[in-house]
């Protein structure tokens, strides 16, 4: 075989080849890998338990804090036309 442009030999591809499946096979990488792994699972773990919060938390709210908040809307609106009223009437506000 020809050698290639600029000197290297097809001998290299065999050398860059076996640096590079010793470094993949090394046990830093393999701890790196490990991390990473671990560290997603935990991450998907806690995105799936938040999503699950901000649902009952989302939930909870729509069925019991927005009905409270309308209830006091109209006593708070009722309490002002009862104030509106007794003013055009002339007696005294409570």
């Amino acid at each position: 075989m020809a050698p290639k442009k600029g000197g290297a030999s097809a001998s290299d591809g065999g050398i860059i080849s076996r640096v590079s499946s010793s470094v993949s096979q090394s046990p830093v990488v393999y701890r790196g890998k490990k991390a990473a792994s671990d560290t997603a699972f935990v991450a998907k773990k806690l995105l799936k338990s938040t999503g699950k919060a901000a649902w009952i938390v989302g939930t909870t709210f729509l069925v019991l804090i927005v009905p409270l908040i309308i209830e006091m809307d109209r006593e708070q609106q009722f309490n002002d036309l009862e104030l509106q009223q007794a003013s055009l009437l002339g007696g005294s506000p409570k």
